[in-house]
Formats: C-alpha cells, structure tokens, sequence
C-alpha cells in the first residue's frame, strides 16, 4: 500500500517511531476526535446531520497506518483480509456483522 510506505518514510525522515503500544493510544485519541465531529454536527445523534472534518480523518488514518507499520503488518493485506472475512460472512449469513 503505497500510503502505508508514505507514512513510514515520514516517520523515519522525521525520527517519529514510537512504540506500537503508543501508536494505539494515538489512534484512539484520533478517532475520539471524529467522534466528537459526530456529535456535535448531528447534536449528540439527535439528527442525521453528522458530520467529520477531513483533517480528522487523515490524522486517524495516519495513526492507524503507522500503528501497521510499526507491527510489520502490510495494511494492504491486513484490509484485503478484512474484506474477505466480511464477504464470508454475507455469503453465510447475510450480514456483515460478527453477531457477537
């Protein structure tokens, strides 16, 4: 995936390694923020209106690509995984959904 190689250019050019134990931390951190954008943009879900801000979403796509990264994972596989997983269980189920 050529954003995850970005990414780890940029955090080796910059010296921003960290642990992956950090990386999660700063991933949560990111996605609370989008969903703060939600609850304030559809008043705490009172509306449809919901709302998140690009800049946002590039920060938590950012933290969840160097968070792969620092595991080794390649994102690509990891996503191409995910979708199978996802496809299995529509084709079993109907749904994507764990149903846990």
């Amino acid at each position: 995936m050529d954003e995850q190689a970005r990414v780890a250019a940029f955090l080796d050019d910059e010296d921003l390694r960290a642990p992956p134990a950090n990386r999660v931390l700063d991933l949560a951190s990111e996605v609370g923020e989008l969903a703060k954008n939600v609850n304030e943009t559809s008043d705490y879900g009172a509306s449809d209106g919901a709302d998140v801000d690009r800049d946002e979403l590039g920060d938590a796509l950012f933290c969840l690509l160097a968070l792969a990264d620092e595991l080794d994972y390649d994102a690509g596989a990891a996503l191409d995984e995910a979708l199978a997983k996802y496809e299995a269980r529509i084709d079993d189920s109907g749904t994507a959904g764990s149903g846990e």
